[in-house]
């Protein structure tokens, strides 16, 4: 029971980490190599927030979440809406996205270095432990996890019954379609793109709370952990992003209690590998016609 509790509030904020890059990738068509950068300003943001002015990074939610989404507006329409325009098929779009969101988390980088240093940052917020069922968990994880589901579902209710979602939801669908209904849908990708870095940042402002955060090595991780619970939930699918998140979340916990914690990576790519042989589109995505 402690594994599978411990691996659910580590796969929930797995979850919110892949929501963001996943409306990037399924509606914008933007492969953000740079996901796990934003993430990890996210989490620096939290950190200076609290550390300078004892504020709450529950609260500093509300003053991340805005700036990234307009940090990321601009990163779309000044150095990705470019690469799209130009771009004669999906697959060249995918390649040139891919190389300049490489380049642009060096860029992120080193700019973190500049303002952080290279050091190692944490703080201690919500630490004390609370009793669930028999075994005891950090209030900090539990809190998360609660945020995290909860932006998950307000994110998979906007999608699903409002009129802006929607027409997300159109455009991840068939873009060609979806302007012959009318949708404008270079403002729907940076739409996309702006809201998807606001959740990564959110997630990055939660995990501060438990995780040392690294501006120079971290956000490779983390991309790459996004990049593997988006192939695994299928691309542009909310309820597949969720599942394998708190699937992936409960493999490492479950690899680093009974065999080793060096090895959770790698169990990570185990199961990505597990779906990609029999299961390629994901656990919800659709086939390619």
């Amino acid at each position: 029971m402690f594994i599978i509790i411990t691996g659910l509030l580590l796969g929930g904020t797995y979850a919110l980490i892949a929501m963001g890059l996943n409306l990037q990738y399924g509606v914008a068509r933007i492969m953000n190599l740079a996901n796990g950068e934003i993430l990890v300003a996210g989490g620096l943001a939290a950190f200076w927030v609290y550390t300078a002015g004892q504020v709450s990074p529950i609260l500093a939610l509300f003053l991340v979440a805005p700036v990234a989404f307009a940090v990321n507006w601009l990163l779309y329409r000044i150095m990705l809406e470019p690469l799209v325009l130009r771009a004669k098929s999906r697959g060249a779009l995918e390649v040139d996205s891919i190389l300049a969101t490489f380049g642009l988390s060096f860029i992120m980088i080193g700019i973190a270095l500049m303002i952080y240093g290279g050091g190692y940052f944490n703080y201690s917020y919500l630490s004390t432990r609370v009793q669930i069922f028999d075994s005891s968990f950090a209030l900090n994880r539990v809190v998360a996890f609660a945020l995290a589901a909860l932006i998950a579902l307000a994110l998979w209710l906007w999608l699903s019954f409002t009129r802006p979602g929607m027409t997300l939801r159109a455009v991840a669908v068939s873009p060609e379609n979806a302007r012959l209904v009318g949708i404008d849908v270079r403002r729907v990708s940076a739409l996309a793109f702006a809201l998807g870095g606001a959740i990564t940042a959110m997630g990055g402002a939660l995990i501060s709370m438990f995780v040392t955060l690294d501006a120079s090595t971290d956000g490779v991780i983390f991309t790459m952990k996004a990049l593997i619970i988006v192939i695994m939930g299928g691309v542009g699918d909310i309820r597949g992003t969720v599942i394998a998140a708190l699937l992936l979340g409960i493999a490492e916990t479950a690899v680093g209690a009974l065999i080793s914690p060096g090895l959770t990576l790698a169990a990570a790519y185990v199961l990505f590998l597990l779906v990609l042989l029999f299961r390629p589109q994901g656990l919800f995505g659709r086939t390619t016609l």
